[in-house]
């Protein structure tokens, strides 16, 4: 029987990234272990040790998703709850790789969890991508969301803007280009480096272009909704991408959230018609100095481009059948346009010492089991290692998908510790001051949970001054100093 006092006799888990993978993980490895741990013979405690590059946790939903999402709260608030766990402890300011190394972490934990997150786009592969004026949404998101080494500057010239993709990412890029500043910043934490540089930005017209159709579309119910109350924005949308068969109708409502997204898209429509006969008017009936365009069907095959710039982008027509299979009709337009935004997916990061699956763009598990193994295709699982979230599955899914990943990968470790000798407790380093002695030794300073703690007490108390509930702190070492200061 395992002493669940002795802590230098729990289990020991390293968790590698503490965004939503990393401490849902965390959380629900707990909770398994206190439900099945006797049963399983490994005893009910553990210590979970998060560690994260960045000087803050929370990953993608403080550095990923677009400042204006309502539920962008209470999901932060659910994930630091969560931290707020004595047997959870957090590391951040701490690389993987650099830092701290896969023998460091095996030496002294019994299994080790990859839950790192995505770090840069998918290349556009299309001429002309290569030209001034064609950006990546990653690093454009890392700009407006304040990543601490992201650009601290975006150039916001062209008046005339494209953005490629069917997805949530496309959505929220395309939404903060349309953005009003001074209602952005009254509704956000964004900081004064954004407000000023949306407020200068010049885009008047805006071409979203989806490949697939309405009913092929990626876009959550809450994206739609969002896009639909924009201050100073028109919807133009095309009618004839509205001409559905009965076939695909039939196909869209074989899904909950397909049907649902479906039925929004059909009452965007309503209220682009109601824009354009108001005399093209907002959402609220507002003169509007903005024109955002949806097009579905539409796949961009041609950035063109003049003295080394972006002048236009080129889209042929697409059809696209109930079975969700694309055609291409030989049917071109070229858009005047003088920057182009890509969010056609995300590369989730490699790990040093861990085979990478670039077909698939994760880290090599065995059959989606989350279980690590030697080479992207088979190859033997690798005791002790496991992956959850983008790490294991590549850059697609949202929160639900996260839950639900870590739910398998926790079972699958605790059936493995289960086999393993004297209860799972395999590294042979268990002094739970090991790792901090370690790292004091290399002159890394971690930034635990009550450094977190600081950096959002000044964060609040600075949107107080303005009214607002949090303003973002992007300076890594001003983040330093706040969490280090006694």
């Amino acid at each position: 029987m395992v002493d669940q006092h002795d802590d230098k006799n729990g289990l020991r888990i390293a968790v590698i990234g503490a965004g939503p993978a990393g401490v849902y993980s965390s959380d629900i490895f707990l909770r398994q272990l206190r439900k099945e741990g006797e049963k399983l013979g490994v005893g009910t405690d553990a210590r979970i040790d998060l560690f994260e590059k960045l000087p803050v946790p929370f990953g993608l939903v403080r550095y990923g998703v677009a400042p204006d999402h309502p539920s962008i709260k209470f999901i932060a608030d659910a994930l630091e709850k969560t931290l707020d766990n004595p047997d959870i402890h957090l590391y951040c300011d701490v690389e993987f790789g650099k830092d701290i190394t896969l023998d460091d972490l095996l030496q002294r934990y019994d299994a080790v969890l990859f839950a790192t997150g995505a770090v840069k786009d998918k290349p556009l592969n299309l001429p002309g991508a290569d030209l001034d004026g064609v950006y990546g949404a990653a690093k454009f998101v890392e700009w407006y969301d304040g990543y601490p080494t992201g650009a601290r500057t975006w150039p916001l010239d062209a008046q005339q803007v494209a953005v490629i993709g069917g997805g949530n990412v496309a959505m929220d890029v395309a939404r903060e280009l349309m953005r009003n500043a001074d209602d952005l910043k009254a509704r956000t934490d964004i900081p004064d480096n954004v407000y000023e540089g949306i407020k200068g930005n010049k885009a008047r017209e805006l071409h979203l272009f989806i490949r697939r159709g309405v009913a092929q579309a990626k876009f959550s119910v809450q994206e739609l909704r969002e896009m639909e109350k924009l201050p100073g924005v028109q919807l133009i949308i095309n009618e004839d991408d509205f001409e559905l068969d009965d076939d695909t109708i039939e196909e869209a409502g074989k899904n909950k959230l397909t049907r649902q997204m479906v039925e929004e898209l059909y009452a965007i429509r309503e209220m682009a018609e109601d824009m354009e006969d108001g005399g093209d008017v907002d959402f609220e009936g507002n003169p509007a100095d903005r024109k955002y365009y949806v097009h579905f069907n539409s796949a961009p095959t041609e950035v063109l481009g003049e003295d080394g710039k972006v002048k236009a982008i080129r889209v042929e027509r697409t059809e696209t059948g109930a079975d969700g299979v694309m055609h291409r009709t030989g049917e071109f337009t070229d858009y005047p346009v003088q920057a182009v935004y890509h969010a056609i997916g995300y590369q989730p990061a490699t790990a040093p010492g861990i085979a990478y699956d670039e077909r698939h763009a994760h880290l090599a598990n065995a059959g989606g089991d989350g279980r690590i193994t030697t080479e992207a295709d088979g190859g033997d699982v690798r005791d002790r290692l496991y992956a959850t979230g983008w790490a294991k599955r590549g850059p697609v899914g949202l929160i639900g998908s996260t839950k639900s990943d870590a739910l398998m990968i926790v079972t699958n470790m605790l059936e493995d510790l289960s086999k393993a000798t004297e209860g799972g407790r395999i590294a042979p380093d268990r002094d739970p001051e090991s790792i901090d002695r370690l790292l004091a030794e290399r002159g890394i300073k971690p930034i635990d949970f009550a450094g977190w703690k600081r950096i959002d007490a000044f964060e609040r108390s600075e949107g107080a001054k303005e009214g607002r509930e949090h303003k973002k702190v992007i300076d890594p070492e001003q983040m330093r100093e706040l969490a280090h200061a006694e």
